[in-house]
């Protein structure tokens, strides 16, 4: 049995190394040296700083699309109010921040949509799923609900005109 294991052995050992490149040999951005420039991009090659979509202003259709998209994208996890108790938490899964604590609120909008771009913690990323537009929009409607459970009574429609 001896026998046939060395050949055995040796066969595989000679196959992996076949199997190796000499890695250290190949274009690439080495730490520290100049930045590669736009003339030695290839045509077809998106950069990605520009390709990063930006706010959108708020507006009334923003915000709609956005409770829209917020009820079917995210309220499973983080419950309509954003209290992070939605039906997903009551069947055992782990129970997401509320929207409402204070570090959630000193996020600014760029982390919110990062994070439903690429994910955060358990959280998997959405970006296969919502479009960077309706992303910008669940943004905007999620400030308005942290806006909404803070709100001081003044501010209330009901409130108003009450002494």
């Amino acid at each position: 049995m001896s026998r046939l294991l060395a050949p055995c052995l040796c066969y595989i050992g000679l196959s992996i190394l076949a199997g190796c490149d000499d890695m250290v040999v190949q274009p690439k951005q080495t730490t520290y040296a100049p930045q590669v420039g736009p003339a030695a991009t290839p045509a077809d090659t998106v950069s990605f700083e520009s390709s990063l979509p930006h706010a959108p202003a708020l507006t009334l259709e923003l915000l709609a699309r956005g409770r829209e998209r917020y009820h079917i994208f995210c309220a499973p996890c983080h419950s309509e109010v954003g209290d992070g108790r939605g039906m997903i938490v009551q069947r055992g899964f782990p129970a997401p921040p509320s929207l409402h604590n204070d570090e959630m609120r000193a996020l600014v909008p760029q982390q919110l949509y990062d994070t439903i771009s690429n994910g955060y913690g358990v959280m998997y990323s959405f970006a296969d799923r919502i479009a960077p537009e309706d992303r910008w929009a669940i943004v905007a409607y999620v400030r308005a609900l942290e806006h909404s459970q803070d709100a001081p009574p003044s501010e209330l429609p009901l409130a108003q005109g009450v002494p």
